[in-house]
């Protein structure tokens, strides 16, 4: 037990100070700053290409999901989850050396070996294949989608809807995440600011106020007009469709896409969603009140 606290100790002081070197612009991989300048310039793209011309520039719960992008990136892994985190993942790794078996075991091969563009490549598709395989069960599952009720409670697409989600969702992502990630391996935090970067800006653009299909492309990224069929109140299916995150080929592979038409004035939200809660703290208990 003791090592569990020290460990919790020491994951709040290292992230406290890894916080404060990113405000202070210590490291070059600047994923605070990184966000904000990625946020205004497909902010700016929304104020000069817009979809919908009449959505206002601050739309509909605008500064709710600014909110949600620092709270979700940063604050929420300072109050809890990078301690906690690392503390599963050293009860996990001690559970397998009490059987004789560590995780490196499971490692099918070291990206060390690989050129580094192609380790990255490897890295980014496993990585989006596993969270499209974990979106879907977000829909799939009951008690999961109650807490992704909150990014589909937007009724209003802009850029920062990206990251509006219940913090439940960063647990079941990294969890889902763990082991795929130890059987490659190898991977540093300067490695992956690449893939990190480019993820966010794609789902950036995939809420964004813009009509953009990316032509050919469309069969291999998430792009605008698929995704906002995502968010479609009304749809043909129970449980959903175009799972992507930054990759649509999956969805095209599993049959999970559907653009009928052009979906820019479509409805947004889920059934019954007049009744979800509008503010921070009543939709992050929403699922806990359910329970009741």
């Amino acid at each position: 037990m003791e090592k569990y606290l020290e460990i919790i100790k020491q994951s709040y002081n290292d992230y406290w100070n890894y916080f404060q070197g990113q405000v202070f612009f210590q490291n070059w991989e600047n994923y605070f700053y990184g966000l904000i300048v990625i946020s205004l310039l497909v902010w700016v793209l929304e104020i000069i290409f817009p979809w919908r011309k009449n959505q206002s520039i601050f739309r509909k719960d605008f500064w709710l999901d600014t909110f949600y992008m620092f709270f979700n990136f940063f604050i929420f892994n300072l109050i809890i989850f990078i301690a906690l985190s690392n503390t599963v993942a050293a009860f996990f790794n001690d559970i397998l050396g009490m059987i004789g078996v560590s995780i490196q075991s499971f490692q099918l091969f070291d990206v060390d070996n690989l050129p580094k563009w192609l380790g990255l490549l490897i890295f980014f598709v496993v990585a989006d294949f596993v969270q499209w395989n974990t979106h879907r069960m977000l829909h799939r599952v009951n008690f999961l989608w109650n807490f992704h009720k909150v990014h589909h409670s937007v009724k209003e697409m802009g850029f920062a809807a990206h990251l509006r989600y219940h913090w439940m969702e960063t647990v079941v992502y990294k969890s889902m995440l763990y082991i795929p990630m130890a059987i490659i391996g190898g991977f540093s935090v300067n490695d992956v600011a690449f893939v990190y970067f480019f993820t966010i800006a794609v789902g950036h653009l995939n809420h964004a106020n813009l009509g953009w299909d990316y032509g050919i492309l469309k069969y291999v990224f998430n792009n605008p007009k698929m995704h906002i069929w995502h968010h479609s109140k009304k749809l043909p299916v129970r449980f959903g469709v175009n799972f992507g995150l930054t990759l649509s080929i999956w969805d095209y592979l599993f049959k999970t896409n559907y653009i009928p038409k052009n979906g820019r004035d479509i409805e947004l939200g889920f059934t019954n969603d007049e009744s979800f809660p509008q503010d921070f703290l009543q939709q992050e208990i929403y699922p806990i009140n359910l329970k009741k």
